[in-house]
């Protein structure tokens, strides 16, 4: 389902215009990333939670050119879906 989708979902269930629903849509997710970018996490309940984990420093190689690089520990999205959502998901799926 792409985003496109959702929106015009939400507008048909709703009867809200699919313009105002894809600025909120939008903003959602900016306000989702900007506070995954302040390592804040975000907590839906019954849905789940977006949340930062930390990658460890590791070693990695190019083969091509037969090099071994370090790569830096870091930061990346995740999401972790609620038990509810996940138990939702198990009962409905075809």
């Amino acid at each position: 389902m792409t985003k496109a989708e959702i929106v015009a979902d939400i507008a048909q269930k709703t009867g809200i215009e699919k313009v105002a629903i894809q600025a909120t849509v939008e903003e959602f997710m900016s306000v989702v990333k900007e506070a995954l970018a302040r390592n804040e996490n975000v907590y839906l309940r019954g849905f789940g939670s977006f949340i930062t984990k930390k990658r460890a420093e590791k070693t990695g190689r190019n083969i091509s050119k037969k090099t071994t690089i370090i790569i830096p520990a870091h930061y990346i999205p995740a999401f972790k879906p609620a038990k509810t959502f996940v138990n939702d998901v198990k009962k409905n799926v075809k």
